[in-house]
């Protein structure tokens, strides 16, 4: 039951990810700290279902959430912050994906494997992308809406 509700949570945050970019009114650092927040919870969510399973890339994982969530937050409360990271932000994302898909590759479990490839793939378009907050959410929102379906599917 509980794999099922964290499905679809990602789902839901997935689509709201890939939703909020096309409004195009929300300034660029309050949108990209937005999607980096939900990036950290998506990470969170990952790692605490992760823990059960494998302790240390479920800690890992966990510990990689939180930083995203604090650039997240920061992001959209300090907008300096945003614009001293600006130039990096879309490999710093790119990069937490690319970790949490090898993570997820190395565990035991065959869906986790293609959860991780998934997440691979995403984090390396991410890094030849640019910095295009709108590509980010959707490329972001893509990985939470797949990973959720996966999750609905996967067998326990």
């Amino acid at each position: 039951m509980q794999k099922m509700i964290s499905a679809i949570i990602l789902i839901i945050l997935g689509l709201l990810v890939m939703a909020v970019p096309a409004l195009g009114i929300l300034p660029v650092a309050i949108i990209t700290g937005f999607l980096v927040l939900i990036l950290g919870i998506g990470l969170l969510l990952g790692g605490i279902i992760e823990i059960g399973e494998s302790a240390g890339l479920g800690i890992l994982e966990v510990v990689l959430g939180v930083i995203a969530l604090i650039l997240g937050l920061g992001f959209i409360f300090n907008p300096a912050l945003f614009a001293a990271v600006a130039g990096f932000l879309i490999y710093i994302v790119g990069l937490f994906l690319i970790i949490a898909g090898i993570m997820g590759v190395l565990t035991k479990e065959g869906n986790n494997r293609l959860n991780g490839i998934v997440a691979i793939i995403i984090g390396l378009l991410l890094m030849f992308v640019g910095s295009n907050p709108i590509y980010l959410g959707v490329l972001i929102g893509l990985w939470l809406l797949i990973i959720g379906i996966m999750m609905i599917f996967q067998k326990d």
